[in-house]
């Protein structure tokens, strides 16, 4: 199955399962759904539709060849377009620049971009702070494909129209609107303050 037919509820567990995998004996030569939702504390029934959506080698009672299911995760996880920027580098954009949970997706943030910025600047972390006028130039050399808008919404269909001339083919996008893209890019919108407010409402109903 194309990691994009997968849900994101499965793709989110892939890194457990990875981790899992690796950390046993190396004698092990098969794994099997039971063992897996034992060990993490998850449902069986949900394990293996897990495995059985990632990878269609698994057999009744012998379950999957731990290498040909490692290469299976790890192919999901792997750094290819992976390369993301972030436009943005106010509080948002630099927490997220510096979070280290993206490289367990195989995600790996680069640089952040923002017009207060004049010369190449480093984060508390160590990562790239750059001027706009080096987005592309970098984006096409880095081959990146993923971007991240965290300016505020009036500034944000510049910023996609920019990412978009640079070759970003998916974008997520925090401002609260809504975005006009080429047909073949891809945009994943965060609300957090909806978020936030369909939580509160979910404690009132509950």
């Amino acid at each position: 199955m194309e990691q994009n037919k997968l849900s994101k509820a499965t793709l989110g567990r892939v890194p457990a399962y990875l981790g899992f995998i690796n950390g046993l004996d190396k004698s092990i030569e098969n794994v099997s759904a039971t063992m897996i939702a034992k060990q993490l504390g998850l449902g069986e029934v949900q394990v293996r539709k897990d495995l059985g959506a990632i990878s269609a080698t698994g057999k009744p009672r012998v379950g999957y060849l731990r290498n040909e299911l490692t290469a299976r995760l790890e192919q999901l996880l792997e750094m290819q377009d992976g390369n993301t920027v972030i436009i943005g580098a106010g509080r948002l954009g630099k927490a997220l620049l510096d979070y280290t949970g993206f490289e367990s997706y195989g995600i790996n943030i680069l640089a952040a971009f923002d017009t207060k910025i004049e010369r190449e600047e480093t984060s508390k972390d160590g990562k790239l702070l750059l001027p706009m006028s080096r987005l592309s130039s970098f984006c096409r050399e880095k081959g990146v494909k993923l971007g991240v808008i965290a300016v505020p919404d009036a500034a944000a269909q510049e910023v996609c129209n920019l990412l978009c001339e640079s070759g970003v083919k998916a974008i997520w996008c925090f401002a609260p609107c809504r975005l006009y893209k080429p047909a073949d890019v891809i945009i994943q919108y965060e609300n957090m303050a909806l978020s936030l407010a369909h939580l509160k409402m979910q404690i009132r109903s509950a």
